[in-house]
């Protein structure tokens, strides 16, 4: 059972204790991403993360913020997000004073070398270009823009190489002092540990942490009437789709029907869209399908990449698996097969320490709610097949669909034509 702390500087603290591994996790998660960016710094929030890696007050190199958990064996990176980025330390259950300390050194006493912010933008510049020659990956980039356009939430989170290349120092150290504040702050700690030891280390770690208020994110605007295409023309073999449809936010009552759907549709081997495209057509190696939730915008969403003469097939078996399930109540058999399977897969993920410190503290940040999984687990038992025909029959309609591709492709009326349901 986890337990939540709130300290008098307004920092939460989160505690799952788990007596039955041997490891530990210590995540600190902040309350901010590319959605609190302004276009002129659109990639300061991922540019920040980067440099938490370059130096601190006692430890002034790269190489000696590495080597700390590299001597004991330790897991530890950080991500950002659009909503949330996090930092973390994953460690034998006796290097949790070391993971406690490495994690709230780089969070409040990183330096932010000039010289290191100069070397960081050629990476990150590198790293843009990765996920730009990766079609697979940059597709779900092409899918954001067309459902968001130009505002925050349409907006690689990496930045552009254009925006990256004129972030400055303190552009950087001005966006951490209006985020990095302990009322904006999650500090959690799953695993093998003592709490109440822990609770106190905790406190004396984060002394230090700004009390300020944080700047608040820019809220989505969405907007649409009729189908929408948005085509990067790149010179592939393969073509790579997102076709889906506007859903709901994570607060909306029927988020786990949505969920649901998700799974049924192309959340497993056997799931509709893989067995039709994949086993039924061969027209995929890979085909999936998820229903993506944030504070205040929601998807759901079939990605694939197929042969680019195949195109047009692909796009409408897609949309055939949306028109039937939009139009016949799931069976029985295959409600109960995909709850089991979303409830297995959170219950297997949430073996590991590092799996439970996301859960708790994601939910704390993006929700400020915490449910259990077995709570998680009753809401999902008591979708019904009338929620899920309720659900598809409000989302898969033709003035909500959108298509986002990456292959050799310039007209998009072509594939505009081809979003309907007959």
């Amino acid at each position: 059972m986890y337990k939540k702390t709130a300290q008098k500087n307004g920092l939460r603290v989160i505690t799952v204790p788990d007596s039955g591994t041997k490891a530990v996790t210590v995540l600190v998660l902040v309350g901010t991403g590319s959605k609190y960016e302004r276009k002129e710094i659109n990639g300061i929030s991922h540019f920040l993360e980067h440099m938490y890696f370059k130096g601190t007050k006692k430890r002034n190199t790269p190489l000696m913020v590495a080597e700390l958990l590299d001597k004991v064996g330790g897991i530890y990176n950080a991500f950002t997000g659009e909503e949330c980025t996090g930092y973390f330390a994953k460690v034998s259950a006796g290097h949790f004073d070391l993971a406690l300390d490495w994690v709230s050194d780089i969070y409040l006493n990183s330096l932010f070398p000039p010289k290191e912010i100069e070397k960081e933008r050629k990476v990150i510049t590198e790293e843009i270009n990765m996920i730009l020659d990766t079609p697979m990956a940059y597709v779900g980039e092409v899918w954001k823009k067309l459902l968001y356009g130009d505002q925050p939430a349409g907006w690689d989170i990496a930045g552009t190489k254009e925006s990256v290349g004129k972030i400055t120092r303190k552009q950087i150290l001005d966006y951490k002092n209006s985020q990095y504040v302990a009322q904006n702050t999650v500090v959690c700690i799953a695993g093998n540990f003592k709490e109440n030891a822990a609770l106190k280390r905790v406190k004396e770690c984060f002394s230090g942490i700004p009390a300020s208020p944080s700047a608040e994110r820019f809220k989505v605007k969405e907007e649409q009437s009729k189908p929408e295409c948005l085509i990067y023309n790149k010179k592939t073999d393969q073509t790579h789709f997102c076709l889906g449809v506007r859903t709901y936010n994570i607060s909306h009552p029927q988020r786990y029907t949505l969920e649901l759907l998700g799974v049924i549709l192309g959340g497993m081997m056997s799931s509709r869209l893989f067995t039709e495209i994949r086993e039924k057509l061969g027209l995929a190696y890979y085909v999936k399908a998820d229903a993506d939730q944030d504070q205040d915008s929601g998807c759901l969403v079939a990605q694939a990449g197929v042969d680019n003469q195949r195109i047009d097939l692909a796009i409408s078996a897609v949309l055939r698996e949306y028109k039937k399930i939009s139009q016949f109540k799931v069976g029985q058999e295959e409600l109960k097969k995909a709850k089991e399977n979303l409830k297995g897969k959170l219950a297997l993920m949430l073996e590991s320490s590092d799996a439970n410190a996301s859960f708790y503290a994601g939910q704390e940040i993006l929700e400020k709610n915490i449910l259990t999984p077995e709570e998680i687990f009753k809401k999902i038992d008591r979708v019904s097949a009338i929620d899920i025909l309720k659900v598809a029959k409000d989302i898969f309609c033709p003035e909500k669909l959108n298509l986002a591709l990456i292959g050799p492709f310039e007209d998009k009326e072509r594939f505009i034509k081809l979003l309907k349901f007959n």
